[in-house]
Parts: C-alpha cells; structure tokens; sequence
C-alpha cells in the first residue's frame, strides 16, 4: 500500500476498533513536500510536533475505564509524519484494551509512534488527579492582526514579503490568530494561530499578515505549513535567526503544535493550550 495521503483513512468511512491495533497508524513521508520547498541535505531548522491527545482511554486489568491525557512530542528530522485521522483511530484501539497501568500504555505508545515515525518520540500522560494542574495560555508578542488592510488573495505569495534590509537589524516577536489552511486531502478547514520571533532586517508587518492570510485556501498539512512558513521568511526577509511556532485547533481530539527554529538558544516552546484550543 501507498503511504501518500489520498491512500490515507481521511475522507474514508472507517470502523473504529476498540482493541489494540498499531496497524492503524499510517505514516506519510515528510521528503515529498521538503523537496517541493527546495530542502535537500541539512535542514534549515531544527525542531519538533507536539501532538496533544485529550480523548485517551484504556481498561485497567479489573476493566474499570481510565482516562489521561498524552502529550507527544515528534522531532522534525523524522522521516516520517503521521496522518490525524489514523492517529485518532490508533487510540480509540485503546478503549477496550486492558492495560497494566499508565506506564505500559505510555511505554506501548511510544514504542508504536517511534516506529511509524522512524524517529524516537516522547510521550507523557497526565492522568485526571493532575487535570488541574494543566495551564492555558496564549503566544506571546505583537499581534499583528490590529492591522486595517486589505486583502484579495488567499493563496501563499512569499514574493509579497519584504524586509528593511539596509537598516539596522531589530529582535521581535510577532502573532497572528488569522491563520488558517485546509486539509491536504479532504480540505476541512485547519484554524491555528502563529508566533514569529526573529532577529535580522524588519520585516514588514503588513506583507507578512497578508502572506500569512494567504494560507486561507492553501491546502496543506499543518507541518507542511509551518516549514513552509519559515523556508519563505528565511529566503524573502533573510533572518540571521528564526522560530516559528503554530498552535492548530483540535479536531478528533488531537491538537498539532509544530515549532521550527534555527536558533539553538530559542529554547523549547510551551505547551500551554490557547483559548481556541
């Protein structure tokens, strides 16, 4: 079998399984589309896919239902992405499977995620006495949505992005929740917002909230955006530093965060649920 996307379960009537089945998960390689943007050899940036899972249970070994919620953590460099909708059908394969504790399902994910990604992937779970504990919290830094333009394009249009590039150099952070794109294969919409940080020439807030409005009727998968995003920065505004990070809504309880950077100090992004989230 394929693993492009049309042969992936969306848009497909699928039975839902309630007993273990890592089968279901459908890996789709990240090469076809980084070699679309022109990213062969190293990578430009560094980075990670935080995927939050809030529809996760499983049987203890009495039968009685338990509930967490898991946090995975995917590195950019893997070969592979994984396709939402068998993802969510992976862990409804949980629901009557019986389980010896938290552990063995967090050691069973990772397992099962590690390989489909051909990477190692970190999964934690937060189970319901620690619910309380969950933050939420919203990106950080000038939105650029206050902006009054006007727009008549909805596709990306990197051309349209400038830079001061003969003036002195500034470090800022700017957000937008105007982000949205669609579904590389069913094109349901994909809602998200993004932060930018950045050191180098200023980048022109207006072309760059027009470029990113541009995503409106693009269809991609949500990983695929953001590298786009920043391969398109980095080449039209020329940034000596670059992180941009992504918050998507949730859709079949899954929400997909990728973070791109290609400065080592920027740290690890959070993981703090926004209020569209």
């Amino acid at each position: 079998m394929s693993n492009s996307p049309e042969h992936s379960p969306l848009g497909k009537n699928s039975a839902y399984r309630t007993d273990y089945a890592p089968e279901l998960l459908f890996p789709i390689p990240r090469i076809g589309k980084r070699d679309e943007l022109g990213l062969t050899g190293t990578l430009p940036f560094f980075g990670v896919d935080i995927w939050n899972a809030y529809e996760l249970s499983w049987l203890n070994m009495r039968g009685k239902p338990q509930v967490a919620v898991a946090r995975i953590t995917v590195p950019a460099d893997s070969p592979n992405i994984i396709e939402s909708k068998s993802f969510k059908l992976y862990l409804n394969s949980f629901n009557q499977t019986r389980l010896g504790g938290p552990e063995a399902l967090r050691e069973l994910l990772q397992q099962d995620l590690s390989a489909a990604t051909g990477a190692t992937v970190h999964v934690a779970l937060t189970m319901q006495e620690e619910f309380g504990k969950l933050q939420m919290g919203e990106l950080d830094g000038l939105l650029l949505d206050r902006l009054d333009i006007e727009i008549d394009n909805y596709s990306p249009q990197p051309s349209i992005l400038k830079a001061a590039v003969d003036e002195l150099p500034v470090e800022e952070t700017l957000v937008s929740h105007l982000l949205k794109s669609n579904c590389l294969v069913t094109g349901q919409p994909d809602w998200g917002s993004v932060q930018i940080s950045y050191a180098g020439p200023q980048i022109d807030q207006e072309s760059l909230l027009k470029y990113l409005i541009g995503f409106r009727e693009h269809n991609e998968f949500h990983e695929q955006c953001v590298e786009r995003i920043f391969v398109d920065i980095l080449r039209e505004c020329r940034p000596a530093h670059l992180t941009v990070y992504a918050r998507y809504t949730r859709r079949g309880g899954l929400d997909i965060n990728p973070w791109r950077s290609n400065f080592t100090k920027a740290g690890s992004p959070s993981n703090l649920r926004n209020a569209r989230q």
